[in-house]
């Protein structure tokens, strides 16, 4: 299963404020690099509305920030990937059930050692 499918596969999906960050980030990156430019960002970040509208999006708390402070399984993770782990657990802990979708793998190895299902499988 590819990221996409797990997405439109999910009952629902919850993401961090980073996320979103990150996606804007990488969509002007494209844009300096790319002779499209604003074109290509403007079509990138109307499909990530779109994508987006139904999401759960999620703040970057003080309790997330607290948590992303503390020790992960292995700790050779990078900060931000810390704010996207902590969001889960933060998660976790008020009830909410959910998988970690992510192509990284020091996210995917801290993940299913934190004991959440890491998908695309």
């Amino acid at each position: 299963m590819k990221a996409a499918q797990a997405i439109a596969a999910a009952d629902a999906v919850v993401a961090s404020d980073l996320t979103l960050i990150e996606a804007d980030r990488a969509l002007r990156r494209v844009a300096r690099l790319d002779a499209a430019g604003d074109a290509a960002v403007g079509a990138g970040q109307r499909r990530l509305v779109d994508a987006t509208a139904t999401w759960a999006i999620e703040r970057i708390s003080p309790p997330v920030v607290e948590r992303a402070r503390l020790p992960f399984p292995d700790d050779a993770i990078r900060s931000l990937d810390a704010i996207h782990l902590a969001t889960a657990v933060v998660l976790r802990a008020a009830g909410v059930e959910l998988d970690i979708l992510s192509l990284d793998e020091r996210v995917r190895s801290n993940g299913r050692a934190l004991g959440f299902r890491v998908v695309p499988d």
